[in-house]
């Protein structure tokens, strides 16, 4: 590592971390207070964020949060709305796979619960405005190690510079290495599942339908991208996932015609595809002093409820609107009792979501008979209760519980 060479300047906040949940929060905290100092660190160059070939399902209270912060407007129409959902349950072998589930695509009357958003076109638009607010970034760079001082704290990075901050926020994955080096446990196993994500040409057009297919192997979900194409996050137990990645175009394609079916006519894949491996990891706690955890960070969940990004976004919302509403009353960011504040708001909700997604796992992910029948009778009961898929979709839509003010649209 270079010699270390530490910045007279000190920063109200850095955060370490350069996706979605750093730069949305980075955003909303110079949006909330033009005057406060903000970092971001992150190892990757902030001019390839067009090139993440992924898309993300929005959901609606999120995009009313990035309607608030300047983004949504910008970038609406690259999206899909979904306009529907069905779900299914199945054996790969079926012939015919009813469908036991439906929901329309509507959170409140033409506001779509969910969009499907390319990260090649949100994440630079974020990155802009936050850069434009006067956010500093530190890219390609990435935090090596980090030491607590009364006042503040002095954040090695990896080319030997040192950076003073009141308060820092690690966003850098499920894999942080901060939160490790602060001595915060997690919860966590391994599904022994990995999630195949690319991209998917199709003949016929999708009308924004998106899919999930629940079958032996995990849940195989299509959400439909503009234009006739769609977005697959496909489960398999590992060692499958990762012979299929790695198998030729013919073979891969034939596997995924065999769970995504014939009613959209000829399928070809339409970009790169990539094995993410499965777990369930939460942090015990998302606070220390000067410290805070957010996103994947503080929590990596199964994706079979398609509410992890929704979940790093509700993060962000809590966490700005706790750190403004403290500089305003004069109050040191960094403090514990003030992040506490954070951690009361966010914690219970990210285990009670980590509990739900994995209950549904181990449901859904095996070929039992009798777990297969009871589990299609509460499908169908729960499409026959209208009371109760509205509460669905209100959970989908990122309204359930207590809102912080940005994702019900509102300024900080």
């Amino acid at each position: 590592m270079a010699r270390s060479k530490k910045s007279d300047e000190m920063f109200d906040v850095v955060i370490a971390g350069g996706g979605y949940v750093g730069l949305s929060l980075a955003l909303a905290l110079k949006q909330g207070d033009p005057g406060l100092k903000c970092a971001v660190v992150d190892p990757k160059p902030m001019n390839t964020l067009d090139k993440d070939p992924r898309a993300s399902a929005i959901a609606a209270a999120a995009s009313r949060m990035l309607n608030q912060l300047g983004i949504w407007e910008k970038i609406s129409d690259k999206g899909q709305p979904i306009n529907e959902m069905i779900v299914t349950d199945s054996k790969l072998r079926d012939a015919v796979r009813p469908v036991f589930l439906t929901f329309d695509g509507e959170a409140t009357d033409g506001e779509p619960f969910a969009t499907m958003m390319p990260n090649g076109v949100m994440m630079p638009a974020l990155y802009k405005a936050a850069k434009a607010l006067g956010t500093v970034f530190f890219a390609p760079n990435s935090a090596a190690t980090f030491r607590n001082n009364p006042d503040h704290v002095d954040l090695e990075l990896n080319d030997g510079k040192v950076l003073k901050t009141r308060l820092l926020i690690a966003a850098d994955g499920v894999r942080s290495k901060l939160r490790d080096l602060a001595g915060i446990r997690t919860v966590n196993w391994d599904y022994k599942q990995s999630g195949i994500v690319t991209t998917i040409k199709h003949e016929r057009p999708h009308n924004g339908r998106a899919e999930e297919h629940f079958l032996p192997a995990g849940p195989f979900a299509i959400l439909p991208l503009p234009g006739n194409r769609s977005s697959l996050v496909w489960t398999e137990k590992t060692s499958d996932a990762d012979r299929l990645v790695r198998s030729d175009d013919f073979t891969f394609e034939l596997e995924l015609e065999r769970r995504f079916g014939h009613h959209l006519g000829t399928l070809e894949v339409d970009g790169p595809r990539q094995a993410y491996p499965l777990g369930l990891k939460l942090a015990r706690e998302f606070v220390k002093p000067r410290f805070a955890l957010i996103g994947d960070s503080a929590h990596g969940i199964h994706p079979i409820a398609g509410q992890g990004l929704n979940l790093g976004f509700k993060d962000v919302a809590a966490l700005a609107e706790v750190i403004i509403d403290a500089r305003r009353l004069g109050q040191d960011i960094g403090a514990f009792d003030v992040l506490e504040r954070y951690q009361r708001w966010r914690r219970f909700d990210t285990f009670q979501m980590g509990v739900v997604t994995d209950v549904l796992n181990r449901l859904f992910s095996n070929d039992i008979d009798i777990l297969r029948a009871a589990r299609d009778f509460g499908l169908g009961l729960v499409d026959r209760m209208p009371s109760l898929k509205s509460q669905f979709i209100k959970e989908a839509s990122g309204f359930a519980g207590p809102v912080p003010k940005l994702l019900s649209g509102d300024p900080i």
